[in-house]
């Protein structure tokens, strides 16, 4: 997706872009030298890893806010890496590598290994965060603002780092760490068995959308290249031992399989990748939904009045940013990430009476840049809670609009990123181009509000109302402006969250 993000601003901007989105979501490629546009399956293999370990743990220096422009050391896995701490027991290891079973000059065949620990005190630090999570896109205007608002919060106030939260025990909650041995080295415990685990699966709102048999990176799965997966129906039964043993038997429709998934046997060994990959997903998918809930809440519905039928019925729930690190959402902002509400009226009849933050055919909320409601075939969401934050370009004509990507196309036919003449910093954003912000600060609250016509409350009876809050990386009509394919589409959709779901009787009179 950052591919797609950046190769379409690139187009925008006639090229005057330059890497961006590489810098941070595939920095050893980029430190390699590697061409911004060069595709997955051409890039070494170290650079498809994407963020790996030697991205935080090869760096020595530290930097600020530097989009992502960090140095990470060269080097094989032999060398040192760069820790919080030092390893006092890493000797041990290197000195009875035969019993570890790691590599040294005793032990030629035993596994590679890093042979020193390098102390790094900002590793732990949330200035470490800064250099990717701070960025600056094309005009000067702020792209992620995680650090400027976590510097200013109540957790950053406390002493709680980044790494209190997305490392720790707890998925989004400073609740200290998990323990445990320092190291498991080829199935042997290293040091004491009650030493500070940080959790490495970095709990986030992101998620994959990629093919399994790619991504997570699995070595079994190296057997085949990227386009060879991207010919691997994973959505199908390709591979499943039952469906394999229909098919030989002739019990279910041919399949005219690309190469090389002619080969059952082939087939059935990348249903074991794909099967540990998606197991592998669905421990991401949990963390994500724990972090998204233990950082948020919904009180509600608060009733103005007695409903009576017949009368329009008003109120509200009240959403509240649990987090105190930084907003709601947060990280990167303008078209992405969403978080609305969906409320629902259920009449006595069991019928869907009256709605607010539905989605419209292609699973976009009903608000400017939904292609139903552009079209006529679906109103718009006059009531829409939606907690994402827009671009806002200015036109020729002086009047803003909302815009997918911060590239103004009305003041030049051309358009091309110039240095402006008045530092960002005075107007506080860049001339013709703004963000209006509408995330929640930490620990802030905020009220939806609703109302109901009276004509959809004409029967007296029990009536429920239902609510839920929708979490999502990006809007469908952003990822079909910068192309993605149908593939992505359908995943970003599939890893779509409802928070808080729950419903509340009453009785209208």
């Amino acid at each position: 997706m950052f591919h797609k993000f950046e190769q379409r601003v690139n187009e925008l901007t006639s090229g005057t872009m330059g890497t961006f989105c590489v810098r941070c979501h595939m920095q050893v490629g980029t430190q390699q030298g590697e061409p911004r546009e060069m595709p997955l399956w051409e890039r070494s293999p170290v650079s498809r890893e994407g963020i790996t370990c030697v991205t935080c743990h090869r760096v020595s220096a530290s930097y600020g806010k530097v989009d992502g422009e960090r140095h990470i050391e060269p080097g094989d896995v032999s060398q040192p890496v760069y820790g919080a701490g030092r390893s006092e027991y890493l000797p041990d290891v290197l000195n009875d590598a035969r019993y570890y079973g790691v590599r040294s000059e005793d032990n030629p065949e035993g596994t590679p290994i890093h042979n020193q620990v390098i102390e790094f005190e900002q590793l732990d630090r949330s200035e470490f965060c800064v250099s990717c999570h701070q960025v600056a896109v094309n005009l000067g205007i702020k792209l992620e603002v995680v650090w400027d608002q976590y510097r200013g919060s109540p957790a950053e106030a406390q002493g709680t780092t980044c790494q209190d939260c997305h490392m720790g025990k707890v998925p989004g909650r400073d609740e200290g760490y998990a323990t445990g041995h320092i190291a498991v080295v080829n199935g042997r415990p290293v040091g004491d068995p009650d030493r500070q685990q940080s959790n490495h699966a970095f709990y986030g709102p992101g998620y994959p959308i990629g093919h399994p048999g790619i991504f997570p990176i699995n070595p079994r799965g190296y057997e085949w290249t990227i386009p060879e997966w991207l010919a691997f129906d994973y959505r199908a039964d390709w591979g499943k031992l039952d469906w394999e043993e229909d098919l030989a038997a002739g019990r279910v429709d041919p399949v005219a399989f690309p190469e090389p998934w002619q080969d059952r046997e082939a087939r059935e060994r990348a249903r074991v990748v794909i099967n540990q990959n998606l197991e592998a997903m669905e421990y991401k998918r949990e963390t994500r939904r724990q972090v998204m809930e233990n950082g948020s809440r919904i009180d509600g519905p608060f009733f103005r009045s007695t409903p009576r039928a017949g009368r329009a019925l008003r109120f509200h729930y009240r959403v509240t940013n649990l987090n105190s690190g930084h907003n709601s959402p947060s990280g990167s902002l303008g078209a992405q990430p969403e978080i609305w509400l969906n409320v629902a009226l259920i009449d006595p009849d069991g019928n869907n009476v009256w709605e607010s933050g539905y989605v419209d055919s292609i699973g976009d909320m009903a608000d400017l840049h939904s292609v139903d409601v552009l079209a006529g075939e679906l109103d718009h969401d006059d009531q829409l809670f939606n907690l994402q934050t827009k671009f806002l370009t200015t036109n020729v004509k002086g009047t803003d609009r909302e815009m997918y990507l911060p590239v103004n196309f009305d003041v030049d036919q051309l358009p091309f990123l110039r240095p402006v003449n008045v530092p960002s910093t005075v107007l506080n954003h860049p001339p013709f181009v703004r963000m209006e912000g509408r995330s929640l600060p930490p620990l802030g609250s905020r009220d939806a509000r609703y109302r109901i016509p009276g004509s959809v409350l004409e029967k007296p009876g029990t009536y429920r109302l239902q609510v839920r809050m929708r979490s999502r990386a990006e809007p469908i009509y952003f990822m079909r402006f910068v192309g993605a394919t149908t593939e992505m589409e359908r995943s970003i959709n599939e890893w779509m969250l409802d928070l808080h779901p729950y419903t509340v009787e009453f009785e209208v009179r």
